[in-house]
């Protein structure tokens, strides 16, 4: 099976799926990634070949990506390396 490009309809399947099956990652990165370590709410609202837009508290907050993302695949791959760098959540 091949992966899907970065398309808005695909951001959308990704952030669905996140907000839904994994908030505490996503209130994670927003801790480790987006400087926010007091934020109690965050929400992924976008993903692009160059960074992630969370929504913490209320407030858009963008989260760059170390390189820039090829397909739906390599977000997926990303995101999971992410999470298991940041202490206590591998």
């Amino acid at each position: 099976m091949t992966a899907d490009p970065l398309t808005p309809a695909v951001s959308d399947r990704i952030c669905r799926h996140m907000n839904d099956d994994h908030a505490a990652a996503v209130l994670a990165y927003a801790h480790h990634y987006a400087g926010r370590p007091e934020a109690a709410a965050a929400r992924m609202v976008s993903v692009a070949t160059t960074a992630m837009t969370l929504e913490v508290d209320g407030r858009a907050v963008e989260v760059p990506f170390d390189h820039p993302l090829s397909d739906s695949d390599d977000a997926h791959r990303t995101l999971v390396a992410m999470l298991r760098s940041i202490p206590g959540k591998a």
